[in-house]
């Protein structure tokens, strides 16, 4: 009888042992990586406009970014705080780089050449989680 004490004993504190080794080594899930598109707006070429109408195509400018957000396709937009070449940056959620494009053409600022975009697929999870290395191409 004092055998098998002893051994339920030990099977128990194998038992209790291992599950605390696996519950502190079970792996959280992945975060959801997907592809958006990061566009830097630089200078454009065309500059040279009175300042009525630079202020209208500003104006525009920033009725577009708030129809872009509303639609779900523009995630990010803002300026950077200097008077660099450097204007802003606009993060989509867009199927293909096309589509991105496409939208673009509906900001005035772009479409007057006030600004330039330089557009770049950019993989991250949609909580913008850091990613140390690029997902896998598929």
């Amino acid at each position: 009888m004092k055998a098998l004490i002893t051994i339920l004993a030990m099977v128990l504190a194998v038992a209790t042992t291992k599950a605390q080794t696996n519950a502190g080594t079970e792996k959280k899930p992945a975060p959801q990586v997907k592809q958006y598109y990061f566009v830097m707006l630089v200078k454009g070429p065309n500059r040279n406009h009175d300042s009525a109408t630079a202020a209208k195509i500003q104006t525009g400018h920033m009725a577009n970014i708030s129809q872009l957000y509303k639609a779900g396709k523009l995630k990010v937009a803002g300026p950077f705080g200097d008077d660099g070449d450097w204007r802003g940056i606009f993060i989509f959620d867009c199927a293909t780089k096309e589509e991105v494009e496409q939208l673009l053409k509906t900001d005035p600022a772009i479409s007057s050449g006030r600004l330039i975009a330089d557009i770049r697929p950019w993989w991250t999870a949609a909580t913008g989680s850091f990613m140390p290395s690029k997902p896998k191409e598929e």
